[in-house]
């Protein structure tokens, strides 16, 4: 029987992220809580604000340009005779999953690692349907999508100027990126096909589209063309909805559904790592810092989804005082070591 190769020639994973994804974020947490070591992973930071996720490279590894990308070798390649292939995994919740079978209490990973394995994945069948539904109907859907919050940011002029501070460099960089892609694959610098091309013009007119209403938010609306001021109210407007409405519907469902302190009890689960990426984001977006206990963070998230928004506050913390079950989810996060590594340095 062949032995098995030493730790230090086993090719390690890589986790491709940016500091300030969300799903990136969820990434790290769990590679910690998971205890994996740095003879397992290696991890390489992808700058968004240079446009680096659509460099040709990087489009070779994770086709839609996202963050994070794990690439693991392949099973049955890791002997010496035989050359390691890889995959690309760039699903966040499949790289979720990935991570967590990968490494059990009973596994054998040849890694320096101590660290213990505990398994993420919900123990019950009940647990399960839960955990899936509030990935599937609140966490990853399309109006709760960090992306599309941090660019719905603004539902008046003057917090559409603060939005547009923080986000034109990062558009300039990605549209600067983007030019020069389109620019080195025109003059045959490199190949590219024509749907590398497409993909490239799509995501230059979105990023011109944005650049457009943001590059004017210091221009009083009074001062702007008939349709620079229609785009301008348009886009506050969907904010508006954005908040008011389907986060503020989608907080008060995850509120409702989930056990407390964390989704299914105490136990930590697979769940918990989406749900703490998404709220850290929404925490951020709101004002709020990692200081805030669970809440101040969670008045934060109140007062900016506006009107008379509340969530109900239902767990007792003293003889007086009652919380939310959001906020005992955030205090519960707030004081794992995952947390305080991923967040220690500020919410993302």
């Amino acid at each position: 029987m062949a032995e098995s190769p030493p730790a230090s020639s086993v090719p390690k994973a890589v986790l491709y992220y940016a500091r300030d994804s969300t799903e990136s974020c969820v990434a790290r947490l769990t590679l910690i809580e998971k205890g994996y070591g740095d003879d397992e992973v290696d991890l390489k930071i992808v700058d968004l604000a240079k446009g680096e996720n659509y460099s040709p490279s990087y489009l070779r590894l994770n086709p839609k340009a996202t963050v994070p990308t794990l690439i693991v070798p392949l099973a049955k390649t890791l002997s010496s005779d035989v050359d390691s292939r890889f995959k690309a995994i760039v699903d966040i919740r499949k790289l979720v999953e990935f991570l967590d079978k990968s490494r059990s209490p009973m596994s054998t990973t040849n890694t320096t690692s101590s660290a213990p394995a505990p398994a993420l994945a919900p123990a019950t069948v009940a647990f399960s349907s839960l955990s899936r539904m509030i990935l599937d109907e609140i966490v990853y859907t399309e109006d709760a999508s960090p992306d599309n919050l941090t660019y719905a940011n603004a539902r008046d002029e003057a917090s559409l100027k603060t939005t547009a501070k923080g986000l034109v460099p990062v558009l300039q960089g990605r549209k600067a990126a983007l030019e020069k892609y389109l620019a080195d694959a025109q003059s045959e610098t490199y190949h590219a096909s024509e749907k590398t091309k497409a993909f490239w013009q799509a995501k230059l007119l979105a990023t011109n589209v944005l650049l457009d209403i943001l590059l004017k938010a210091e221009t009083p609306s009074a001062d702007l063309d008939a349709n620079s001021r229609a785009k301008r109210e348009e886009f506050l407007k969907t904010a508006e909805n954005l908040w008011s409405k389907s986060v503020a519907n989608l907080l008060t469902r995850l509120d409702k559904e989930i056990t407390g302190p964390l989704s299914g009890g105490d136990q930590l689960s697979i769940a918990d790592l989406h749900i703490a990426g998404w709220l850290a984001t929404l925490v951020r977006l709101a004002g709020g810092t990692n200081a805030l206990d669970g809440k101040a963070a969670v008045s934060k998230l109140e007062q900016h989804v506006g009107g008379d928004f509340t969530l109900p506050k239902e767990l007792k913390t003293g003889e007086d005082e009652t919380i939310s079950k959001l906020a005992a989810f955030w205090d519960s996060m707030r004081e794992r070591a995952s947390w305080k590594k991923v967040y220690g340095d500020g919410l993302v």
